[in-house]
Formats: C-alpha cells, sequence, structure tokens
C-alpha cells in the first residue's frame, strides 16, 4: 500500500465514521494527506484528519478519531490503528501491505512516480536565454539544468510543457558585439563599452575567411556582417554547448521575428485600445505603475526605435497566442527587477498575472578549487562558462551539482568534492547505489536466478527492509511536491535518502546465498525490493537528466 493508496482508504473510512454518527461526510476535504512519523514508535504514518474534520462537522476531535480508527482497523492492510492526543491517527501498515511497494513499483516500472495532476495544462517555460554575444556561463548552466529537471517533472505530471530558448538577435548589446568583433579584425583596440575574450577571435577570424574582402567594405555593411554572421556562430556554439550538456529546447525563438513580422506594432495596438498608452518627451509610453510596477516604461523611444520592454510585451502577447495558459520564466538574479515589469505586462494585456506568469529568480554559483575562486576562463574572458564545468567534472556531476540546491540559494561548488569517487560525492553516492544494485542482478543472473513472476510480500518484516519500502513508496509524492514548488532539488536530496536506506538494507539484509545455499523465497522478496530500488533510483535520476550507469 503507498501512502496515497492509503490516504484514500483514510478518507473513505472518515466518510464511512461520519454517516455512521448520524454526521454529513461532504465536510471532508477532497485531498487528504499521511505523513511518515518523526519518531517509528508512533507507527508507519501518521494522520491529523480527525482534527480537520472535527471542527466543520460537529463533533469531538477523539470521538472522530476513534470512530476513524474502528473503520480503518477493518481494513486488512492495516495492522493497527492508535490515537494519540487529541486526535492523531498513528497507523500501522500490515507487512503484507507494506511490502506489496516493491511489486507496484516494478509493474509500473518507467512509469512509477509519473502522475496526472497537470494534466490539460498547457506550460511554456523559458530558461537560459542567453544573449548570443558569448558562451553561456556558469549561471546560465545552472539555469539550463535546473530548467531541464523542471520541465521533466512538470510533463511527469502530467502537463504539456513547451521548453523555450529566447534569442535576443536586435538591441545595442549586439551593435557592442558586432564591433567588437570589426575592431579585432582590423587589429584595432575594442571599442570602450565592448566584448573581451578569445571566442571573439575566433569568430573573428571566421567571419573574414568566410567573406572575403569584408574588411574592405563600408563600415556600415561590415558591421552588419559581423553582427549578423557572428550572432549566428555563437547561437550555433550556445545550442552545441547546451546539447552537450543534454538539453535541448523545443523553440528557439528569435526576437528580430518578432520585429519583422510587425508584432511589436500588433501588442501597442492592443495595449493602446486598452487605454495604457500616453505620449511624453516625444516617447511613447506604457502606464505599468498602475499593475505595481515601479515606474511607467518606454514603448517607443524618441527617435522612432522600440525598446527592450516594447519587445518584452510582444514576446508576452505572442506566447498567449501560441494558447499558453501559464508563461513560466527562469531569470538570473540580475534580473529581479524585471519581476514588476513582466508582471504588469500580463494584467496590461488583461490577464491576472498571478495565474498566467510565473517568474523564478536563480542566484548566483561560485566553482571552487582548493578552497579557492575558479579562475576565469581564458577563452570567455570574465566568466566561467558551461564547458567550463563539464570540462572539469563531466556532465553527469555538473547537471546534478547545479540541480541539487534550492534555485533562490547562492551555491559554492568545490570541484575537488564533485569529481572525487567517494560517498562524500552525492552524484557518485546515487549513481553507486544503482550501480551497486545492476552489479547484484547480474550476479543473480550467472548463478541462474531470476525474481519470477511474484514474491510474498509478507516476508519483508526487517526494520532496513521497512525503510527501503517506506522510501520506495515516498518517490509518488516527492515528484509532485517537487513539481508543484517548482524544486528539482528535493529529487536530488530525496534520491541521497534513498540511496542511503539502500545501501543500510543491503549492508543487513542478504539477497544471494552464499556459495552453494539455496536461494529461498525470503531471498526473491528481497531481490524484488532491490529491483524495485534500482528503478526508483534510475526514475529519479533520469527527471534531473543524469545517466544510471550499471557500471562505475
Amino acid at each position: 500500500m503507498t501512502p496515497a493508496q492509503l490516504a484514500d482508504a483514510l478518507r473513505a473510512a472518515c466518510a464511512a465514521a461520519l454517516t455512521g454518527l448520524g454526521l454529513d461526510p461532504s465536510v471532508l476535504p477532497d485531498a487528504v494527506s499521511v505523513e511518515r512519523p518523526r519518531n517509528p514508535e508512533h507507527g508507519d504514518y501518521a494522520s491529523a484528519l480527525a482534527l480537520q474534520v472535527a471542527g466543520p462537522a460537529g463533533v469531538p476531535p477523539r470521538e472522530l478519531a476513534q470512530a476513524i480508527a474502528a473503520k480503518l482497523g477493518e481494513d486488512p492492510a492495516i495492522s493497527s490503528v492508535e490515537v494519540a492526543g487529541p486526535g492523531f491517527l498513528n497507523i500501522r501498515l500490515s507487512p503484507a501491505a507494506s511490502g506489496a511497494v516493491a511489486g507496484i513499483v516494478v509493474e509500473q516500472g518507467d512509469a512509477y512516480g509519473h502522475a496526472q495532476a497537470l494534466d490539460g495544462q498547457r506550460l511554456n517555460l523559458e530558461f537560459v536565454s542567453a544573449n548570443p554575444t558569448g558562451p553561456v556561463h556558469i549561471g546560465g548552466a545552472r539555469w539550463a539544468a535546473v530548467g531541464d529537471a523542471l520541465a521533466r517533472l512538470l510533463r511527469a505530471e502530467g502537463a504539456d510543457v513547451s521548453t523555450e530558448y529566447y534569442f535576443n538577435d536586435a538591441g545595442a548589446q549586439l551593435d557592442r558585439f558586432a564591433g567588437s568583433l570589426l575592431a579585432i579584425a582590423r587589429h584595432e583596440d575594442p571599442p570602450d563599452d565592448g566584448y573581451v575574450g578569445e571566442y571573439l577571435s575566433e569568430i573573428a577570424g571566421t567571419l573574414v575567411r568566410r567573406h572575403p574582402g569584408v574588411l574592405d567594405l563600408p563600415r556600415q555593411q561590415a558591421l552588419e556582417t559581423f553582427r549578423s554572421g557572428g550572432a549566428a556562430l555563437m547561437f550555433d556554439e550556445i545550442r552545441a554547448s547546451l546539447a552537450d550538456f543534454g538539453v535541448r529546447f523545443d523553440v528557439y525563438f528569435n526576437e528580430k521575428d518578432l520585429r519583422d513580422r510587425g508584432e511589436l506594432d500588433t501588442a501597442l495596438a492592443t495595449l493602446r485600445r486598452s487605454g495604457h498608452v500616453y505620449e511624453a518627451d516625444g516617447a511613447t509610453w506604457v502606464r505599468t505603475t498602475e499593475f505595481g510596477d515601479d515606474k511607467d516604461r518606454v514603448y517607443v523611444r524618441s527617435n522612432g526605435g522600440f525598446t527592450y520592454f516594447g519587445a518584452d510585451c510582444a514576446y508576452y502577447l505572442d506566447k498567449r497566442r501560441r494558447g499558453f495558459g501559464k508563461i513560466l520564466i527562469i531569470l538570473g538574479a540580475d534580473h529581479h527587477g524585471y519581476v514588476g515589469r513582466l508582471r504588469a505586462i500580463a494584467a496590461c494585456f488583461g490577464d491576472d498575472p498571478d495565474q498566467t506568469l510565473e517568474i523564478l529568480i536563480g542566484q548566483l554559483v561560485n566553482l571552487l578549487r582548493d578552497g579557492q575562486p575558479l579562475r576565469m576562463s581564458k577563452r570567455a574572458g570574465t566568466v566561467v562558462t558551461i564547458n567550463d564545468i563539464v570540462d572539469a567534472i563531466g556532465v553527469d556531476a555538473a547537471r546534478y551539482a547545479l540541480a541539487r540546491y534550492s534555485l533562490d540559494s547562492a551555491i559554492d561548488l568545490d570541484l575537488d568534492l564533485w569529481t572525487r569517487r567517494s560517498n562524500d560525492n552525492p552524484v557518485f553516492y546515487v549513481q553507486y547505489a544503482h550501480a551497486r544494485i545492476a552489479s547484484l542482478l547480474r550476479t543473480a543472473a550467472r548463478a541462474g536466478i531470476t525474481r519470477g513472476d511474484r514474491y510474498d510480500p509478507a516476508l519483508l518484516t526487517h526494520d532496513r527492509e521497512n525503510d527501503l519500502l517506506k522510501a520506495l513508496a515516498e518517490f509518488p509524492a516527492v515528484v509532485a511536491a517537487a513539481a508543484e514548488l517548482r524544486q528539482p532539488h528535493r529529487i536530488a536530496r530525496y534520491l541521497e535518502d534513498l540511496s542511503g536506506a539502500y545501501h543500510r538494507f543491503y549492508d543487513a539484509c542478504r539477497v544471494l546465498p552464499r556459495d552453494d545455499g539455496a536461494f529461498d523465497e525470503t531471498g526473491r522478496a528481497r531481490l524484488w525490493l532491490a529491483e524495485a530500488a534500482r528503478i526508483v533510483l534510475a526514475n529519479g535520476l533520469g527527471l534531473l537528466g543524469v545517466t544510471a550507469p550499471d557500471r562505475l
């Protein structure tokens, strides 16, 4: 019996108890939950349902709890129910009901942990969206790891998710980028506000080879070649780096397309009709302060050029017109000021930003080696890049490390730790647990031992078996919470706890017989339990985009 199944049984028992007391069962909440008590002596699961329902039902909590306990105790899957304090329920499962979790996991396989809680929701998830003026830096790598894991989690809960990268190929930053490339190609000093790094020399050299005579063109024509060609080359590299990191977007959206299709004009016309636009100082403004923004925003400058704010308006409207019910955006800490204006944009278009817009702010990442900050990347000039961290610790460790911490906390990653092949390296600890089970299964196969079609769940009575079964049963709820709260790090922390539970089980409970000993039914049940642990470890790692190796 899983926690979800127990919750359903508990709700049914409460409904029956209320009816038996002559009370209205409609006071029951739609969702009922059970929790593992901190003290194992209090039982396998606990519930405060009687305390929640007693008031609306008009009955003393302890009286209702006793009635629920009597009804729940009729279920053969329940070993005992105790009423504690003012009306808490402490529940113990029968060994067979507890042990059945292993069979549920094995039967569901890759689907275990998936649900349909978000079925019918169409979500657009935008993350990374680094400007095509340089390689993806370590902050962008964090958004990539977290964003991709979040997309996997939301899909596991039934949502229709489209991942999107916004390619800012228009505006002043591209102008500075083009000017930097042209200066390097002409062996001139770069502009004061330009970009630096060896990658610029590589791009400039490629463009000169592809466009012979470009340096002889008038400056504006040369700049346009370096602008469009440089952005294309840089974005090709960004896409390749992200693909090597295991991140591929469903949509790569160009800002230039918004402008070329006239969508900034269309969005402005929509805002005018809504009465949110006014003219001042020769510019066109949007009155975003009406919706909580700290100041009104310029849409069209006095020189007739659109602002980035104008592009943000058109982009939001484009996403909504593509049918997305909610837009999720992961931004870096330096974009915290965007939250108010983006929410105001949604409100200006008549949407409730609490319903259609969700913005996650990620904090910085610092890389350490020997306790000291990692030297800046020579190629990128001023930043540590996604390629730097992959070269240092590998894709699996990088993805796991960057997704392991809450997005709203800054993190220091010690590269020495994340390359260590020991249990203090979290990703190694989890992957080793999976590899250890795979090794066990290979050993069993060589001995001609298989799980068979069934096992006796009532044989799984050891404390370490019980701990592992409870951990496996929690996985669907962990996935649901991680998706709902937008916190992939919950999966990583769960996997580490599960790995510990498996290692303790394996050390205390022999699965395969020694030497020529007979393989008994207890061993078979434990083999099912081991396979169930392997499946959940693989499923959890998969949600983080990390491999589950059979050998280390």
